[in-house]
Formats: structure tokens, C-alpha cells, sequence
């Protein structure tokens, strides 16, 4: 059966790891035999936190990959990079100028403990969704990270590398290649220099792109801005949803919502304390000011990836979001609902429907108040 698909649930959904019995020895003459040792692998947690703090940026990109061209696209800016989860997960936030006029990039790079890898999703404040990540690790002081996509319809691998890394200044190096990684063609470098006075690079006059709406409706790329700050969190989970179960258990805590890009996203850090213990998770929100929509990708510390996003918008005070997911290899329809929002508190209810949403049956929510 493979496992359900939760998104908020993947905050409170941890699996209890149950040590086996030992078998007992047998007392005999013959000889004993130990089982073979794996190797322990290495443990890259903390992989980032070189990076962390605030860097000035100088970046070359290939005007025109998969061509002859020699031509390179030079931008300028700055970089900060903050721990989440204390360095199993960090935020990168870029903000630059170059010959088309001032961008912004993210990425959030999510740890997984049980592969001892990283996946680097990457995002760009244009349209608010994330790239495929790239999933990789560091070995000698080294970072590689690959995944596969489409350039110009043609499928090829990309390559991130991290290197040079010293405590001032990191070099990174794109790359991709269209014969099965025998070759690879250099499309993309950033020299990174760390800033000495952080404090006063990071309120500094950054290029701010602008960013026009296609028509006059409603712009909601400030909907979150009254979940900026510091909340206590009390929440309940049903236990097994769509089963009938009237069972649930509760959970307390603290969210901080952080804003990102001026408002057009931001990052939900929660931390709650339950039957099952101590759990981490985050939300990163993102504005498509095309669709004029959000999406919302969850991810806990125990899984290192994010899910599914869960699109949606704001109408009348009220946002809907809609997904849909598999649950007990069954297809159900995914409702996560921000309700009741007063200067002082709000109230998030998730729900599942498995009969293309006729009914829905709510098994997750949470009040928050504000924290003083």
C-alpha cells in the first residue's frame, strides 16, 4: 500500500522508527558469525552552512545554449542565504541587475536524512512556480547536483556545481549536456564574495522589479501580509481520514511567517509538540502575478522534499486552494481553506473528498493566535 499524500499532514505525519528485538544467541560449539557492516554514509546536514549570510553576486550566463554562441550575459547583485530547520534546509533569496533590467531568484534546499542527499528547488519571482529540483550531494568539498529536463524540446541533463569554497568567496558552475552526460557545456557562472557589513548590504537599494498584472482584477500578491510575524498554533489531525475514524489528536506550537520578495511569497516556519513528538515543517508560498494565483508547497524535516503545490487564490477574505492527490492508492480531491482572519488570529482547514467534491471530510485544523 504506498504511503498517503498529505500536504499540511506532511508536517505531523512521522513515522515512529521501532528498534527490533535482539534475537537471542544460541549457545553452541560452532562458530559465531556477525552480519556484514554497510558503510555509514556520510552525514551532510549541515553541508550549507558555509553559505550562510549575505554575498555579493557576480554572474555570467550564455546568451544562447545549444548553439555555437560565445556570447555571455554579465548581472550583478546580491545573495542571502538563511538557515531553516538550524541547516537541513536553507533559503536562498537573490535579488540582481543585468542588461534586461533587475530579477529575483530563490531556491529552498531541502535535506533528506535518509538518502544523505539535498534536493534544490529553484523559483523565479516571474511566475511563481518551482523548477524540477536538482537532487545531489557534496563529497570532498564539492557540491553536485543533477537533474533532467527540456531545453528547447530537446531533453538533456542539467549539472549545478559548488566549488572553490573558501570562507570569503564560493564559485557555481551550470551546466548541461545532450549526449548522456559524456560531455558537458558550461551555460551558466557565479562567483559569490561574502559581504563584510551583512547589516547594511541587506536594507541597501536593491534593484525591485516591477511586476505588471494582465488585466485590472484583483492583485493579491500582498493576500499574506497579514500573517507576517509570530503566531501560537494549536492544531488538531484526524487520524485516519475517509475511514470513518472520530479520532484526533492535538498539537501546539509556533508558526513565524516570514515575508519573501516584497510579499509576492513568503516562508511558514512551524514547530509543534504532539504524541509523536517534536515536528518541523514549512510552507513556501508562491504569487504567479499571470494567474494571479498562489501555490503552496509543504515539506517536513523528515522527508527532505516538497509536495505537491496546492494552488489557489483569495475572494472576500477567504482563500481556497485545491490539489489532487492519492491516498491508500485511491484519488481524491485535495481543499485547504484560511478562514476567520482577524489582526489577531486565523483558522486553516484542510479536507479530502473522494467523490470529485460532492462532500468533503475535514481531517486537519489549526487556530492560530498572535504571539506577543
Amino acid at each position: 500500500m504506498k504511503a498517503p499524500k498529505y500536504h499540511l499532514l506532511l508536517w505531523i505525519l512521522i513515522a515512529a522508527l521501532v528498534p527490533l528485538q535482539g534475537m537471542g544467541q544460541q549457545s553452541s560449539n560452532t562458530a559465531k558469525t556477525n552480519a556484514p557492516q554497510l558503510p555509514t554514509k556520510r552525514d551532510g546536514q549541515h553541508d550549507f552552512d558555509f553559505e550562510i549570510g549575505t554575498w555579493e553576486t557576480h554572474l555570467w550566463d550564455l546568451r544562447n545554449p545549444l548553439t555555437d554562441s560565445t556570447e555571455w550575459v554579465e548581472s550583478k547583485g546580491i545573495v542571502v542565504v538563511r538557515k531553516v530547520w538550524g541547516g537541513r534546509a536553507n533559503l536562498v533569496e537573490l535579488v540582481a541587475d543585468g542588461p534586461a533590467g533587475p530579477f529575483e531568484f530563490l531556491n529552498l534546499r531541502l535535506y533528506n536524512p535518509q538518502t544523505h542527499q539535498w534536493s534544490d528547488y529553484f523559483a523565479t519571482s516571474k511566475d511563481g512556480t518551482f523548477f524540477k529540483p536538482m537532487i545531489g550531494e557534496f563529497k570532498n568539498g564539492r557540491g553536485e547536483f543533477v537533474f533532467q529536463e527540456k531545453l528547447k524540446g530537446r531533453a538533456m541533463f542539467f549539472r549545478s556545481v559548488i566549488s572553490d569554497i573558501i570562507p570569503d568567496s564560493c564559485r557555481f558552475e551550470d551546466a548541461f549536456s545532450d549526449d548522456g552526460s559524456k560531455t558537458w557545456k558550461v551555460k551558466g557562472i557565479a562567483i559569490d564574495t561574502r559581504v563584510k557589513d551583512e547589516s547594511s548590504q541587506q536594507n541597501s537599494d536593491l534593484p525591485k522589479p516591477t511586476h505588471k498584472n494582465a488585466s485590472a482584477e484583483h492583485d493579491g500578491q500582498h493576500d499574506f501580509d497579514f500573517e507576517i510575524g509570530t503566531w501560537k498554533t494549536h492544531l488538531w489531525r484526524l487520524v485516519d481520514p475517509l475511514t470513518d475514524s472520530t479520532k484526533w489528536v492535538e498539537y501546539e506550537g509556533t508558526s513565524v511567517v516570514r515575508r519573501i520578495w516584497n510579499g509576492r511569497a513568503n516562508l511558514v516556519e512551524l514547530e509543534v509538540d504532539g504524541p509523536t513528538g517534536h515536528i518541523e515543517g514549512l510552507n513556501l508560498r508562491l504569487y504567479n502575478p499571470q494567474a494571479r494565483q498562489w501555490s503552496l508547497n509543504f515539506a517536513n524535516s523528515k522527508g527532505g522534499t516538497l509536495s505537491p503545490p496546492t494552488i489557489g487564490e483569495f475572494k472576500n477574505g477567504r482563500g481556497e486552494f485545491f490539489s489532487q492527490e492519492t491516498l491508500n492508492e485511491r484519488a481524491i480531491l485535495v481543499r485547504f481553506v484560511i478562514s476567520d482572519i482577524t489582526p489577531d488570529s486565523c483558522r486553516f482547514e484542510q479536507a479530502f473528498s473522494d467523490d470529485g467534491g460532492k462532500t468533503w471530510e475535514v481531517n486537519w485544523i489549526a487556530i492560530d493566535t498572535l504571539g506577543r
